[in-house]
């Protein structure tokens, strides 16, 4: 059974720092395409923030671009969000997402981020 355990999230001053973990189980690590974060805020649809290919190539939201870096460990089947420089417009729930070669997506369960002061 495919399983996205989150970690990371919490309240943080603006201009704070805060890095959220994935990790995988359940999927042989070769078999992951892609793996992302998305949020949500209330009122809000869920977006992409970032997302890395097995290749190592970056996709991020043009809102989070030089503040945020994601990276990933095949070996390991985690994914990490680096987030720097927060801002109170970055609070939401943040989601851990993968996509695995024939069988599709999951999502974790999020973990909340809260930027204020």
């Amino acid at each position: 059974q495919v399983q996205l355990v989150e970690s990371g999230g919490g309240l943080v001053q603006p201009g704070g720092s805060l890095r959220l973990s994935c990790a995988a189980s359940g999927i042989m690590f070769r078999s992951i395409n892609v793996m992302g974060w998305y949020r949500q805020s209330p009122g809000k649809e869920r977006e992409l923030v970032a997302s890395i290919t097995s290749g190592g190539s970056t996709n991020y939201a043009d809102s989070v671009k030089g503040r945020f870096t994601i990276t990933r460990d095949n070996a390991k089947a985690t994914v990490d969000l680096q987030m720097n420089s927060l801002e109170p417009e970055d609070t939401a729930v943040y989601y851990c997402k993968v996509i695995v070669a024939l069988k599709g997506s999951y999502w974790g369960q999020g973990t909340q981020v809260t930027v204020s002061s």
